[in-house]
């Protein structure tokens, strides 16, 4: 019985073992008398070689398959300097489970072409290390939350109303009356403080947005925590210390994957380590308009202004104390200054921006009613959430991580959508 192994599995310290493989023909050669195979599975890649004057039968079958096509094949592990791993197979035995004539995906398609077949761009190696660093990017976080104590929730993506905004919901029909496709799992995190204290969620969010900047999506995976009795300053602790577990584990578990993008440019990676910088919006506002920008307090910032913000730093940092009336409702209002709410945002550093948005929530009934009002909403509509400050209220903070900015920011993607599986943007809901 051969063992079946994965590619990346094939190194040269096994010289002389046979095995099996099972994978997608990713490259083909012929020379003289030999056709080199470089075999993809989830692992990685290797090549397999097989020769007319070793095994004749396996070498016709062999220069019959085409790209992507589908194999299994047994053979004998040789090391060699040359192959791409230091290693490959002596090809005795290939099964074609399915042969590929033609393959669209060619080395110089648009990257339009690209979204347009990405059920078939998956399968590049380079695709799936994105996905392989976001899910370790995730694992990391699920391993961060257990040991804080945190306590993972499931909030309704069917919701009644807005958290940032009504302009930007996603309205459906919902039997004999409309629902939303939800923005953020917030309102619902800060219902579950009251029994559990300390709680997250990792949930898709939905932003009616017609941004077309390389980091707006209109569907987006949204990594959301909520805490009681946590204050601004707490909630941003909570924060640099997450992102910088979930930064350097996933530099610890997919370095590989990393450098493929990165290459050796992993120092901004490795300077995310608490304490992050942090500067408020007064001071954000005078380093913009020293460099020329043209923005005066009250306004708000947005891709090119925090572009141009993170080239003074090398590391994530946070900008706090925003002007209220650019923040949303349920943002707690400064004590110290009432034009301000208890907002920050972390930003990343190389031209990323926002990849965090939080603040301290306002925990007094009456204010909050009259900030649902000024914005235009009906209080009717907040019933639920309203009730949450008159029955054992407590001041709170939370926040919500963009996955796919984390992503974007960790590999230097040039968008986020990239980062995401299947894209969906204001112009593009297929594939």
């Amino acid at each position: 019985m051969i063992d079946k192994v994965y590619c990346a599995d094939v190194t040269p310290e096994m010289e002389g073992k046979k095995v099996k493989l099972a994978g997608w023909v990713y490259r083909k050669r012929e020379v003289g008398k030999k056709v080199f195979i470089v075999l993809r599975d989830s692992s990685g890649i290797v090549q397999v070689v097989f020769s007319k004057d070793l095994n004749e039968e396996a070498y016709r079958e062999a220069k019959k398959v085409g790209i992507e096509s589908s194999v299994i094949i047994e053979g004998t592990v040789k090391a060699d300097s040359r192959a791409p791993t230091g290693a490959e197979v002596q090809g005795e035995k290939l099964q074609i489970i399915q042969n590929v004539d033609f393959f669209p995906i060619t080395k110089d398609a648009s990257d339009e072409f690209l979204l347009d077949v990405r059920h078939l761009h998956l399968r590049s190696p380079k695709v799936a290390a994105i996905m392989k660093v976001k899910s370790t990017l995730m694992q990391a976080a699920r391993e961060w939350l257990l040991q804080d104590g945190w306590y993972e929730v499931f909030p309704p993506i069917l919701v009644t109303g807005a958290v940032e905004g009504g302009a930007t919901l996603f309205k459906l029909k919902y039997f004999d009356r409309y629902a939303y496709l939800s923005q953020s799992a917030q309102l619902y995190l800060e219902a579950a403080i009251f029994g559990l204290e300390k709680v997250w969620s990792l949930t898709p969010s939905f932003r009616a947005e017609k941004s077309r900047t390389r980091r707006h999506l209109t569907e987006f995976w949204h990594l959301e925590l909520e805490a009681a009795w946590m204050d601004l300053w707490d909630i941003m602790k909570v924060e640099e210390e997450l992102v910088s577990y979930m930064v350097q584990r996933t530099l610890e578990l997919r370095k590989k994957e990393i450098e493929l993008y990165r290459k050796d440019d992993i120092k901004t990676l490795k300077n995310a380590v608490p304490p992050f910088p942090r500067i408020s919006y007064d001071e954000a506002i005078d380093i913009l308009q020293s460099k020329g920008v043209n923005i005066e307090w009250g306004e708000d910032m947005g891709a090119d202004e925090e572009r141009v913000l993170t080239e003074e730093f090398e590391s994530p940092f946070f900008v706090y104390g925003y002007p209220k009336h650019i923040k949303a409702f349920y943002m707690k209002e400064d004590p110290e200054d009432p034009r301000k709410v208890l907002a920050a945002d972390m930003l990343a550093p190389e031209g990323y921006g926002e990849i965090i948005g939080g603040s301290q929530r306002e925990d007094d009934y009456d204010k909050l009613v009259q900030r649902i009002l000024e914005e235009g909403m009906d209080p009717k509509d907040y019933e639920w959430y309203l009730d949450l400050r008159k029955y054992g209220s407590v001041p709170h903070s939370g926040f919500g991580l963009g996955l796919e900015r984390l992503v974007a920011w960790v590999l230097k993607l040039d968008h986020v959508r990239w980062a995401t599986l299947f894209p969906r943007t204001p112009s593009r809901l297929y594939p």
